[in-house]
């Protein structure tokens, strides 16, 4: 256990000076919020909107589904729905009827690496609800009673996806990518899973990992610094006693050799899908995910693009198709996407290797490569405009690598060339290894 902690700890500085040496490179961008670390230990982010009336926070925990110690899986997911079930002094929906009878709305999620929980509202209600949520977060009494039937609730979530043929899809295709680490797994976990969890357990597992140390709270809108630092320091001080809960199993990232392929067969579909993946790093290469966000878009985002132009619009064999990029903390994905004919299947994947090894080959003209950035540049320039958007981008950079890096986006994308582009494809985009899932009409 002791080698294990520290192995993780010489992981996460060295992560840390990578990312600070990124920083350095980046001095004429300027973050327009306020980071601090609290006493405890937790991240508090502030960003004033004086224009706005409204106020976001959003906290976000590193205690997502890729630390779920086996048998453990789907915890971290199941977790987020008990969290709201009320704590020793909160009764269970006291603090939804808190939120919705001051106007405001409230949302979760978990994920791979982080579980998120954000409340809007105005900005007067702010110190009338903020306390509430900080009391779910951090003294969560995950009662029995509660246990039992939020998990029927669960289970139905799991079910209702296993009718979703793009959701088996992805599933499979992760799970071949991934057959031995986190990033396989369901989030939710699988019915048998949830069905050996305890109240016991979920405690444990809430214990060890919401503490401050993992935590970040980001406010943006219409609230001043030092009200909301106040506001913040009150309601997330009163962390659980650590436990000692198992250990996740550290596994090495896998590698994609040759072409791995699987077909599956599914009696609801009408139109077959295609999938196809390559493995590319995680956020330790954080300026590669910034290219492969604009290989992703040249080759699929739009009608002028490569893949949407010659399958879609001239050759007709595909209904659609789409291209993505995943950043993920220890390794991300690029996929490919498309629906179309059985028939095509073969003659599609095909084409979509010859334009990728036209794209090493051949490369990247100035009006493909300025069309690409000028896409990527708006989107993002639209996806920081309100306070949720720029909560969500600040504390998710900040889970994952640190939340200065969000502002350096567009940047980034300005500084890539051709050449640079056409090397990273090279790298990662190899048309003879990569997995592919195909889904079928029965």
């Amino acid at each position: 256990m002791r080698y294990r902690s520290e192995l993780r700890l010489h992981n996460c500085v060295e992560l840390w000076l990578k990312l600070q040496k990124l920083l350095k490179q980046l001095t004429n961008t300027v973050f327009p919020a306020s980071v601090f670390r609290l006493e405890s230990g937790l991240t508090f982010i502030h960003q004033e909107i004086p224009t706005t009336p409204v106020v976001v926070a959003d906290v976000w925990v590193r205690a997502g589904a890729s630390l779920e110690p086996k048998p453990w899986f789907g915890m971290a997911h199941f977790l987020e729905h008990m969290i709201f079930k009320g704590t020793a002094t909160l009764p269970p929906g006291m603090f939804d009827s808190k939120v919705e009878n001051w106007g405001g709305v409230s949302n979760a999620a978990t994920s791979y690496d982080y579980a998120n929980y954000s409340l809007t509202t105005a900005a007067p209600y702010l110190k009338d609800t903020l306390p509430y949520l900080g009391e779910l977060l951090l003294n969560a009494a995950i009662p029995e009673d509660e246990f039992s039937r939020e998990r029927d609730v669960v289970l139905e979530e799991i079910r209702s996806c296993q009718d979703d043929s793009d959701w088996i899809g992805f599933q499979a295709l992760i799970q071949s990518i991934y057959p031995h680490h986190p990033y396989g797994r369901s989030v939710l976990g699988t019915e048998q899973e949830l069905m050996q969890q305890s109240p016991e357990a979920m405690r444990c597992f809430h214990h060890a990992h919401y503490q401050p140390e993992n935590m970040t709270v980001v406010i943006a809108g219409g609230i001043a610094q030092q009200p909301a630092w106040e506001l913040v320091n009150r309601s997330f001080s009163d962390f659980a006693e650590r436990s000692n809960c198992p250990q996740f199993e550290k596994v090495t990232k896998p590698v994609i050799t040759g072409i791995h392929r699987q077909e599956l067969c599914l009696p609801r579909i009408e139109q077959a899908r295609l999938l196809m993946a390559w493995l590319v790093p995680g956020v330790e290469e954080i300026r590669t995910s910034y290219g492969l966000d604009l290989l992703s878009v040249l080759l699929a985002e739009g009608r002028t693009s490569r893949l949407v132009r010659d399958l879609r619009e001239d050759l007709q064999l595909v209904q659609g198709i789409y291209s993505s990029f995943s950043l993920q903390r220890e390794s991300s994905l690029f996929t490919i996407t498309a629906w179309l004919e059985p028939e095509n299947l073969e003659e599609v994947e095909s084409l979509i290797c010859a334009h990728l090894d036209n794209l090493q080959t051949e490369g990247i003209s100035e009006q493909e490569l300025a069309r690409t950035r000028r896409l990527l540049c708006n989107e993002y320039a639209f996806s920081t405009e309100t306070p949720n958007q720029l909560t969500g981008l600040y504390g998710y950079y900040n889970t994952i690598a640190q939340a200065e890096l969000a502002v350096t986006y567009p940047q980034q994308i300005q500084s890539f060339d051709a050449q640079e582009l056409q090397k990273l494809a090279k790298q990662y985009l190899s048309p003879q290894n990569y997995a592919v899932t195909v889904l079928k009409p029965c």
